[in-house]
């Protein structure tokens, strides 16, 4: 197996806020990996509060060397590798596990939501993600929403209920609510979830900090609204002790180091009688597709990180009646745009 990778920066269509920071480019870093004759693609994307850089990603990739392996087939042991090379790195880490993924896939000849059996018509509605900003401009991209289903509004500052209110001016969509870890009393964050269901709203994302897992559990308990996981989620071993701290959990392939183990969250969350969702960072069509791939098996999916860049490499899952839908293509189902290399 050969391993090739560069660098890209994804070059966000309008600067995107959330509770904490704001940004206008995400780095990447494209993956290939070769076998047979036969090319998977994988990447890495690193917003800033994943502790990932194109430097510590290189670094990191620099590191691997797959020749040791007779088949990209020994995914288990490859994974294992990986993951033995250095703690966290989930991105990089990722970008290996989606291009092995794809190149399985292709040498199969099959896609993976095929090869897990999964049935493309039961993918959800993706959601259409509009960051903290003015009330103006949140109307003005709550009506470029055309063709999606739900609107995803990320909250927590203080103007939480006129950020609402503009985005209901404009759409009378099912709205998610985001709020990042931004809201820090537990009474207040309720009593807002129970305007928020007023408002027409239907699920709530990390409500308070990651490490005050005791008052999200209180609010949990008596939200009208089922409460999902983000940051307090990372790896397979996290969902159990989520069990009772959230209603449901939000599966990212940046932050679980790829599929393999994202299907694995996605079986033992089910088993534990918890709601799945299958979320994103900013991304190409690449990892988007990749995730797309078991979305038919979740409650709700996030997977709109390829639309908000203006550089996309690949084509992919296309958007149709508001859904990411999945092709026929083997793998991941991606083909590289003919500008990819002059674009990097």
């Amino acid at each position: 197996m050969q391993l090739r990778f560069h660098p890209y920066d994804l070059a966000m269509r309008h600067v995107f806020t959330v509770a904490g920071s704001s940004r206008s480019t995400t780095q990447g870093v494209q993956v290939e990996i070769e076998y047979d004759g036969k090319i998977g693609y994988g990447e890495a994307s690193m917003p800033p509060y994943l502790g990932e850089s194109k430097a510590s990603v290189l670094e990191f990739l620099n590191r691997v060397n797959l020749e040791q392996f007779k088949s990209p087939f020994e995914l288990e042991d490859i994974l294992a590798y990986l993951d033995g090379i250095a703690e966290n790195n989930t991105a990089a880490k990722a970008s290996i596990d989606i291009a092995l993924h794809d190149l399985t896939g292709k040498l199969i000849g099959a896609s993976w939501h095929r090869i897990w059996g999964l049935d493309a018509a039961k993918v959800p509605p993706t959601m259409f993600t509009i960051g903290i900003d003015t009330p103006e401009v949140m109307r003005q991209k709550t009506r470029e929403a055309t063709g999606f289903h739900v609107i995803k509004v990320k909250l927590g500052h203080d103007n939480d209920r006129e950020m609402i209110q503009a985005v209901r001016s404009a759409s009378d969509k099912p709205i998610c609510a985001d709020a990042n870890q931004g809201w820090k009393d537990k009474v207040a964050a309720l009593d807002l979830i129970y305007w928020l269901k007023e408002q027409g709203v239907v699920l709530v994302e990390q409500p308070m900090s990651k490490k005050n897992h005791d008052d999200i559990a209180w609010i949990t308990e008596r939200s009208p609204l089922p409460i999902f996981a983000d940051e307090s989620l990372q790896r397979l071993t996290d969902i159990p002790k989520l069990k009772g701290v959230f209603s449901g959990v939000n599966i990212k392939l940046m932050k679980c180091t790829g599929m393999r183990e994202a299907w694995k969250m996605v079986t033992l969350a089910r088993a534990l009688n918890m709601k799945v969702m299958v979320g994103c960072m900013t991304e190409t069509s690449c990892a988007i597709s990749a995730a797309a791939q078991f979305s038919p098996a979740v409650d709700w999916a996030d997977l709109d990180g390829n639309l908000l860049i203006a550089n996309d490499i690949f084509r992919g899952v296309q958007i149709v009646d508001g859904r990411q839908t999945l092709n026929d293509l083997p793998g991941i189902g991606v083909v590289p745009l003919e500008n990819r290399k002059s674009s990097a």
